[in-house]
Order: C-alpha cells, then structure tokens, then sequence
C-alpha cells in the first residue's frame, strides 16, 4: 500500500497522560492547555475518562473540564469508558462531546489486572455499549490494548488481535486503535502488523497508538505509516504511560511525531510551532523537565508550518 500523504493525529494527553501524573493538576490548568491544543490545529482530542474517581482521581474532574473547554466548533472530543455504568454517567453529558472509546487487552492477565474482568466479561459488556453509542448517535471507536506483546504473558498472536478488532467491528466500531501498552513493538513487526490489520478491517479506520519505552516509539510510527496507516494517537511532551506495570513510560511525543511527519512532506493540518507551545506550557505547569525531544530543540524552520 502507499504511503499515505496525509495523516489524522488524535491528541491523547488530556486523558491518557494527565491520568498517570502523580500529582493534582488544577481544572484551570487543564482548560488552559486544552485550549492551547485546539489553536494549534487538533481536529481530535481525548479528553475525559468516566472512570471511578478513586480508581483515577486525576480525571475526576472530566465533566468540568468537558464543559469549560474552548475549542474550534470542528474539534471532536473523545471520552473512554470503561464499562457500562462509565457509560452511563458519559450519556448524562452527552452534548458535550462526540466520540467514545471503549477498550480491552489483547491478553487475559493484563485485562484482569487493568478492569478486573476476563476478555470476555470485557467483550460482552463492550457488544451492549458499542451499540448504545451508536444509537446515541456518537463516533464509537475501540481500543485493544497490548496488542503488540503483554508484561505477563509475552508475546500476543496477531490473529488473536485481529479477531478482537473485527468482533469490535462488527458491533458497530468504526475505529479500532491498535496499542502498544508497555513498548513491546518493533518496526518489522509494526509494519507486518498494520498491513494485516489493514487488508483484514476494510472501511474500519485503523489507528496506531504506540509508547517510547524502549525507543522505538517514531520509528514504529513511520512502519505503519510505510504499510499504509493514516491514523494515530500521541501525547503532548510525551505525557502518559500503563499503570499496569509500572515502568511504563509514555506515549510518543506528538511534537516529535508531527515533526517527523512534516519534514518527510506527510500533511497533518497541525501547527507545529503552536503543538510545541502547548508541550512546554504542559512542562511548566507539571514543574518538571519532559521528555520529548522537539520541545528542547524546536522545530526545523522548513518544517514548522501547518501542512
């Protein structure tokens, strides 16, 4: 398949990188660099999470936030729930955003370690909410977490994954996003995998969402990319990370990921100036030094406008 020209970028941070912060992140603060996302071009934006509050009390304030944000009116906000009562508490609030998550691991120990529950458990509740989405008439995507390999169990077979993603298609999903929980990818298997992913869910969105443990992170990104991807999720100043394990570090930088992007001619709508704006506000306002690299360095003058 041919490179894409021109990718979708899902900013993740709000949810999946504020969540695994250690310390309280005021509301305002959060509004604020919100709102700093979406002048910078994000189309996409994960925000909240219906979780329980003492599981993540980081995103307690998820409907809050969802209600005082200041985004372009183009802008569609994501929520993740994890089970049928999170969506419940989401559809009370259902005019403030336009697009739900909902998720499972590819492998049996993490899932029960991360939601309690086996894959199936998981599954069944996942056919119910998939098609309660849909009927709200919101986006409905899923996410299959350690897709790519599992802490505790090692590697996950491709198929496995596969079959996961087109029962979640047949449900109704119309975007399926493949996770690299814990860093286990590599570029020859993200390249195999997202080219099997692609030719297996025709008219399904296929979205890659991988993580820098290891360092790998952008050159995963632009294996899918080479097999074919158009769609993927990243963080702000690296933001993010698995609480199941610890260790975990985050999502790959998206400054670092639209850099990349824009410098190999690849359009993302995104302003890259004002991406690494929003990096390095999060930066000072989590008082400590971030990871990624494009906040240190900048962009490369050639590379830094929207395309």
């Amino acid at each position: 398949m041919a490179r894409p020209q021109r990718v979708q970028i899902r900013e993740v941070g709000p949810r999946d990188g504020f969540q695994n912060e250690p310390e309280h992140i005021p509301t305002d603060d959060k509004v604020r660099l919100i709102n700093a996302l979406g002048r910078a071009g994000f189309t996409r934006i994960e925000v909240a999470s219906f979780v329980r509050p003492d599981v993540i009390p980081q995103l307690a304030d998820g409907v809050e936030v969802l209600g005082r944000i200041d985004v372009p009116d183009d802008t569609k906000l994501m929520v993740l729930v994890p089970n049928s009562k999170g969506l419940d508490n989401a559809l009370k609030v259902r005019d403030k955003f336009h697009e739900v998550a909902i998720f499972v691991s590819a492998s049996e120990t993490h899932n029960k370690k991360n939601v309690n529950r086996t894959v199936d458990e998981t599954m069944a509740d996942n056919d119910v909410m998939a098609t309660r989405i849909v009927a709200e008439g919101l986006d409905c995507a899923a996410v299959i977490a350690t897709s790519f390999g599992c802490p505790f169990e090692g590697k996950v077979d491709l198929g496995r994954v596969l079959d996961l993603a087109e029962r979640f298609a047949e449900a109704g999903v119309t975007e399926i996003g493949f996770g690299d929980t814990t860093g286990m990818c590599n570029p020859a298997y993200a390249s195999e995998f997202f080219a099997a992913a692609l030719d297996r869910l025709p008219g399904v969105e296929v979205t890659a969402h991988f993580h820098n443990t290891r360092g790998q992170g952008l050159a995963n990104a632009y294996a899918a990319l080479e097999a074919g991807c158009a769609s993927f999720e990243s963080s702000f100043g690296e933001l993010g990370g698995c609480p199941v394990p610890a260790g975990s570090t985050g999502n790959i930088a998206t400054e670092d990921l639209v850099s990349m992007f824009h410098e190999m001619g690849v359009e993302t709508g995104l302003d890259l100036p004002r991406v690494i704006e929003a990096a390095r506000e999060a930066q000072t306002v989590l008082g400590r030094k971030l990871t990624s690299h494009s906040i240190v360095a900048g962009p490369i003058e050639w590379a830094a406008s929207p395309r």
